[in-house]
């Protein structure tokens, strides 16, 4: 790799690879082990903990989500062990190259394939300078460079061993730390108050939420304007309804007299059906209820919605919307990434004209309220005047609200309060994740009031959000800002100009020939320890190449198991290189997702 890093250092400095800066870099710079050689199903509830890639942050440790493994599986994968005080950093994901130290709760361990793990081995080294430097622009740039990968990036452990450090003197390491973490401490202190505050408006977008359903943010409009009781807009709806139903089977009986005196020619006009209502709460029900204003009334989605048989409508089933239906352009497939991210115009999935109309009960309208069903749950999109028009898929619901008695906007209010979070959380956890349903929200109650008080009360919550939404994006701006500066600050001080050099320090290149001449007398004692070794074990840990592995076997093998039999077992990327090199003598045999190797006859 080449040394050309683009930037200046102190002339006191040294640019050196990270394995310059091991005694053992071959034992104390590893990564996971081979993946089936841990897998998901080993883990268990207590134990030997298992750290993996979601648990590692930019100097900073998620102790969420542990997992476990027995002791006797922690030994068999020893040299893939941590110890608290070590640094982890993962060679996978977006971005790869994060690092942090293990905390000290977790004595040891196992790390995962994706993961690499760096242990000092000598005092002549800050790991503290080591890990903010790797989390620094410097390297974060390295690793930028190295990494491959199309779908999932990666960095090969080779790659990360000859990553490129700046090296000063050890007694400047100590004041770099020391001030990196005193400037730290007090951007920590303002982003715990930015967080605070954050927290705080989440709890207060919930409080002005239940203060507005409980019909205290309307009251005095109450009382000054006597709207009309919530009995009598369902008797208006009621009477509505029975008057549009009985124009339709007019009109299907004009229908069926003409197509009667037409010969009965073309398709029969078919009788329109009364849509059935759902049943109403019991008394018992109504009393597990919070109390409702006098001229307000707990009532079911139907109440809400036109009067329609596809006004409440699940997404069809996924063998009826595959994605080799989808084309480039034509009706829009609208999902959980438009309603989670809160854009309709997010996203290009489309079908076409015969597929659209073959699923119409799925169709969407401006103004229908689309909820999603999986994962995030009960995430509200009312569909704007513009959106394009389509269909849902099989994760949401779509609601085609009346618009005349009942504002869309106020139920996206009422549904994602916590209230009514708390009523259809309790039966939406599923075996891997939430899971809410038609058949859940048809049980759910919403407060219904007149349709001048639901105007007032939108108007309300969207002022006071508004505001609320202004303070959020000043914190989020806040908050991108105090990272920006860590950034800044890490990069001074990896190009030296965070503390001052001091001449009376001992000059880098002399700290450089101690590690140098440690590691020397290191490998040497490493090398006396072999020759002490017995003759019998010194021949069973003959190195193998593959094909010797593959020679020693009469029937094939599976790929992992001549790795570990090989000389490569601790090092899986020259593994590869000599099975690559090799290719044209090796036969391969699918066996479920592992190969069998055997040598080519």
């Amino acid at each position: 790799m080449s040394q050309n890093t683009g930037i200046e250092i102190p002339r006191s400095w040294l640019q050196v690879p990270l394995s310059d800066l091991f005694l053992d870099p071959k034992n104390n710079i590893v990564d996971g082990p081979f993946g089936s050689n841990l897998k998901a199903s080993e883990y268990q509830d207590e134990g030997i903990p298992v750290i993996r890639i979601q648990n590692i942050d930019r100097n900073r440790f998620i102790d969420k989500n542990i997992n476990y493994v027995t002791e006797e599986k922690s030994e068999s994968l020893s040299r893939h062990s941590f110890q608290s005080g070590d640094i982890i950093i993962t060679k996978l994901g977006e971005p790869v190259g994060k690092a942090c130290l293990v905390p000290e709760k977790y004595e040891h361990g196992i790390i995962v394939a994706d993961l690499i793990r760096a242990r000092i081995d000598h005092n002549h080294i800050s790991k503290k300078f080591l890990l903010y430097q790797l989390n620094s622009s410097f390297l974060i740039k390295q690793f930028d460079k190295y990494k491959k990968g199309t779908t999932r990036q990666r960095i090969k452990l080779s790659i990360v061993r000859e990553l490129i450090f700046n090296l000063p003197a050890l007694q400047e390491q100590f004041r770099i730390v020391d001030t990196i973490e005193e400037l730290f401490s007090e951007l920590d202190t303002s982003v715990a108050h930015l967080e605070l505050a954050q927290n705080q408006l989440k709890v207060y977008r919930q409080a002005l939420l239940k203060y507005a359903f409980e019909g205290k943010l309307t009251e005095q409009w109450r009382k000054q304007n006597n709207p009309e009781n919530a009995e009598k807009l369902l008797e208006r709806v009621k009477v509505e309804r029975q008057n549009r139903h009985a124009q339709e089977l007019k009109d299907w009986k004009a229908a069926m007299k003409t197509w009667e005196e037409d010969g009965k020619k073309g398709k029969k006009p078919g009788k329109p059906r009364k849509l059935k209502e759902l049943n109403e709460f019991s008394g018992l029900e109504l009393e597990e209820f919070p109390e409702l204003p006098l001229q307000w009334k707990w009532v079911k989605i139907d109440k809400l919605t036109e009067y329609s048989s596809h006004a409440i409508k699940a997404g069809p089933f996924g063998s009826s919307l595959k994605k080799e239906f989808y084309v480039e352009k034509g009706y829009k497939i609208y999902g959980q990434e438009q309603v989670i991210s809160g854009n309709p115009h997010f996203g290009d999935y489309y079908v076409d004209k015969e597929k659209y109309e073959e699923l119409s009960s799925c169709r969407t309208k401006p103004y229908d309220a689309l909820i999603s069903l999986v994962g995030t749950v009960g995430k509200v999109l009312i569909l704007p005047e513009n959106a394009e028009e389509g269909i849902i898929n099989p994760r949401l619901v779509k609601l085609s609200f009346d618009r005349i008695y009942y504002s869309p906007f106020l139920f996206k209010f009422f549904f994602e309060s916590f209230f009514l979070k708390s009523l259809y959380s309790l039966h939406t956890h599923g075996a891997t994740m939430d899971v809410l349903n038609l058949g859940i929200i048809k049980c759910l109650p919403f407060p219904l009031m007149s349709k001048e008080e639901q105007e007032k009360m939108v108007n309300e919550i969207e002022s006071q959000f508004s505001i609320i939404d202004n303070l959020e994006q000043t914190i989020e701006t806040g908050l991108k800002k105090s990272e920006a500066l860590r950034q800044s600050i890490l990069k001074k001080a990896f190009e030296g100009k965070l503390v001052p050099q001091d001449p009376s320090d001992e000059p880098t290149s002399e700290l450089l020939k101690r590690i140098h001449a440690e590691k020397k007398k290191h490998l040497e004692e490493q090398k006396k320890l072999k020759k002490k070794a017995p003759k019998k074990i010194k021949q069973m840990s003959k190195e193998l190449s593959i094909e010797e592995v593959l020679k020693t076997s009469e029937k094939p093998m599976l790929a992992k198991d001549i790795w570990q039999k090989s000389k490569h077992k601790e090092n899986i990327e020259d593994f590869y290189k000599e099975l690559k090199d090799i290719q044209s003598k090796i036969k391969e045999v699918k066996k479920g997702t592992e190969s069998l190797l055997s040598l080519a006859k």
